[in-house]
């Protein structure tokens, strides 16, 4: 009954100081004067997070006011080309940019510049992690004890009822675990026991022993392909080995190359936009000129009360100008949509023509990391190709089947499905294993030294076990076999399951891109078809608009008839120029398509310098001990995850610089052409705007027996003519 108060007592103290504690945090004061609106202030406060200073600085992104249609008509301008703004944005793109807001609305999934690195280097799955599950483990422990104890048998005491005893344990562990599934550890005890037992040869003694331990697996967990899979987990449908963490890492790099790539193709697509912005204001820049004056025309014959100025025909003249000088601020300005991006219509993107100087300049600026504004509108320095291009079916076909990068991300992760399903397989297998040890005792009344002259047998522990006479070995088989196998063929079943799954997808997927080349290669044809019809169309309609200018002048056409003939002039103008970014747009599909885009764009990707640097390291060091061999993570037995890289500067060396026009990779013969983009007009529609620039070459139809023109022609009707001549060769 003692016993039983006493802990009644125990318990009673240990409440109140908890009922004492919680009466101190307890403030009965908090929220009683405002009740529970204090509470729903505080919980629906906004609160902004303490992060380190990695944020950009105000400084990093300071920029000047945007440039609009109120800005002032003193603008200055930076000519680019297209090859330097690919490199603008390959520079300042360590996050992969996108035309849709991704880093705004889902940042997690994001590409940037640390992703590869980040999944190679991931501690749970990465391939460090899997080769660590090899790496050799040291484990040591030592402990003390003290023991005063009442024991009922004497025999237990060793001659006494009241044991006293004082115990010290220190233990050291080296163990491997083997690439075949073997596991090696040597292992090290030694213990200190002091007791007043009267039945003990010495009142302190000290035991110590090595002993090696070695286990082999017969069945599963056997050999080095299941563990280089598997790894470390012993989990089916949990793979963790150094192969799968390859692959993973193979896809993650396939993930960043798509990701430079339609960064890459972006730039080339608002590049473009920003091109045709230009020439589509400069068409409309010349009919509102055109129809500025006339309007003129047929407001002083108005003033005069003259034939030819009725006030119908100056308010009609009037409305054309109006209507004019709006498209024209509209092409200066543009509107927010969407201009051209991959994936809206075609894989590399369908051109939009949505003009907008202003408006494409920016969406430029913000996919080559540029700031919105810097003081200088950005102009296109570069012209699109007008040379004969001829691509061939067969190779485009082969080719896209083998570069495509969607194809080898699928390929990667149907061959982790065809490792998992190598290693789920031996999980249908029991648990066999080989267990041997081998143990080496000593036991003394010291550990290593004694002040005794005779020296006897268990005069110290590490002498006594040095003379051997004291040895320890164990061998056997251990067998764990779970009855049907139920986890095991669920493992393998889903393993089958999920590798049909990939291959069926890798087939749908090359059914794709073959429908992308083929769609790709008749977008071209169609391109390079129309540029040439809206040369004559172009031509055609400044030839009408010479006429009906005349017989007006002469007063043999009526009003109406120059007015329709300024339209179709703009039209059939801004049409053109809308050809040929888009014949420009379809060559970079091609080989978008194919998967040849960033070897188009002169774009590498490659590791930093610092591992080539470490590779040689790492020869020049093994050279001095053994045979050079080459370096490798895996045996070369073991199953292959890759076939090794592709020669990304073959079509750069094959080609040169100066490639065959009618070549498979469609280089043009002829080089680009000289910087012609004419400067943006004012904003100031009261302000004079200058005359636009003469039309571009248009790109000729590709036949069997064309040639590339010699000289460029001047006008439409110079390119008509070169076209027939080229024709009847």
């Amino acid at each position: 009954m003692a016993f039983f108060r006493q802990r009644s007592l125990v318990w009673s103290l240990l409440a109140c100081l908890m009922l004492a504690e919680g009466c101190r945090l307890r403030d009965e004061n908090a929220f009683k004067t405002c009740g529970d609106e204090c509470y729903r202030a505080m919980a629906s406060q906004i609160e902004y997070p303490a992060v380190s200073q990695c944020s950009a600085t105000d400084a990093d992104w300071a920029s000047a006011e945007p440039v609009t249609l109120t800005s002032p008509t003193d603008i200055k301008y930076r000519d680019m080309t297209l090859q330097e703004a690919v490199q603008i944005a390959l520079t300042q793109s360590k996050v992969i940019r996108d035309l849709g807001g991704s880093v705004l609305r889902s940042p997690a999934q994001v590409e940037t510049f640390w992703d590869p690195a980040a999944v190679e280097t991931d501690p749970r799955f990465g391939i460090d992690a899997a080769l660590s599950a090899f790496d050799a483990q040291l484990s040591a422990s030592a402990y003390g004890a003290k023991n005063d104890r009442a024991i009922n048998n004497e025999f237990f005491g060793g001659g006494t009822r009241l044991l006293q005893q004082d115990t010290a344990t220190v233990q050291e562990q080296l163990s491997k675990k083997a690439a075949t599934g073997s596991q090696f550890a040597l292992r090290h005890y030694t213990n200190y026991d002091a007791n007043n037992a009267p039945s003990n040869l010495f009142p302190s003694a000290w035991t110590t022993w090595f002993e090696t331990e070695a286990r082999q697996p017969l069945l599963q967990g056997a050999g080095t392909t299941f563990n280089r899979i598997a790894g470390s987990s012993n989990i089916p449908g949990l793979y963790t080995g150094v192969l799968v963490a390859r692959v993973n890492t193979d896809v993650e790099l396939t993930e960043f190359e798509m990701a430079v790539r339609d960064l890459v193709s972006n730039v080339e697509n608002a590049y473009w936009d920003l091109y045709f912005g230009y020439r589509d204001l400069d068409a409309r820049i010349a009919a509102r000129d055109a129809a500025l004056d006339t309007w003129r025309r047929i407001h002083a014959l108005y003033v005069a009360n003259r034939r030819g100025g009725e006030a119908e025909k100056e308010a009609q003249a009037r409305e054309q100008y109006y209507r004019f000088q709006e498209d024209v601020q509209n092409a200066l300005s543009g509107r927010l949509f969407q201009g051209t991006s991959v994936n809206n219509g075609s894989s590399g993107g369908t051109f939009r023509a949505m003009g907008g100087v202003q408006v494409s300049e920016r969406r430029l600026r913000m996919l080559i990391g540029l700031p919105p504004s810097d003081g200088a509108l950005i102009r296109p320095a570069d012209e699109p190709v007008t040379a004969p291009i001829h691509f061939d079916w067969q190779e485009i076909s082969r080719e896209s089947l083998v570069r495509r990068a969607e194809l080898r991300r699928q390929r990667f992760m149907t061959r982790r499905y065809e490792l998992e399903q190598i290693a789920a397989k031996n999980y249908l297998l029991p648990r066999l294993d080989a267990v041997g040890l081998y143990r080496w005792r000593g036991f003394g009344d010291d550990l290593l030294h004694s002040d005794s002259a005779g020296r006897a047998e268990f005069d110290n522990a590490y002498m006594n076990l040095t003379s051997g006479n004291f040895q320890e070995w164990q061998i056997g088989m251990e067998l764990n076999m779970p009855l049907g196998f139920r986890q095991g063929s669920a493992a393998v079943k889903n393993a089958e399951l999920q590798l049909c799954r990939a291959r069926a997808i890798l087939r749908e997927s090359e059914h794709q891109v073959l429908h992308d080349a083929a769609n790709s290669v008749g977008e071209f044809d169609r391109a390079i078809v129309v540029a040439q019809t809206t040369a004559h169309r172009l031509d055609a309609a400044r030839a009408q608009l010479a006429a009906v200018q005349a017989a007006f002048e002469a007063d043999k056409a009526p009003l109406d008839l120059l007015l329709e003939a300024q339209r179709r002039l703009a039209d059939a103008e801004i049409r053109h120029y809308q050809s040929l970014s888009e014949y420009a747009l379809a060559i970079k599909n091609v080989h978008y398509a194919k998967g040849t885009l960033l070897e188009y764009d002169g774009v590498v990707l490659n590791e930093s310098q610092w591992p080539a640097k470490a590779y040689a390291d790492a020869a020049e060091r093994e050279s001095l001990r053994f045979k050079p061999r080459p370096l490798n993570y895996v045996s070369s037995r073991a199953p292959r995850t890759a076939d090794g890289p592709y020669d990304q500067h073959s079509m750069v060396h094959e080609l040169g610089p100066t490639a065959s026009a009618d070549s498979q990779q469609g280089e043009p013969t002829q080089p680009q052409q000289p910087n012609s983009v004419q400067p943006a007009p004012s904003a100031n529609p009261s302000e004079p705007i200058s005359t636009p620039p003469a039309a571009p070459t248009a790109p000729i139809i590709p036949t069997s027996n064309s040639t590339p023109l010699s000289a460029k022609p001047e006008n439409a009707r110079d390119l008509a003519a070169a076209l027939q001549a080229a024709a009847e060769q």
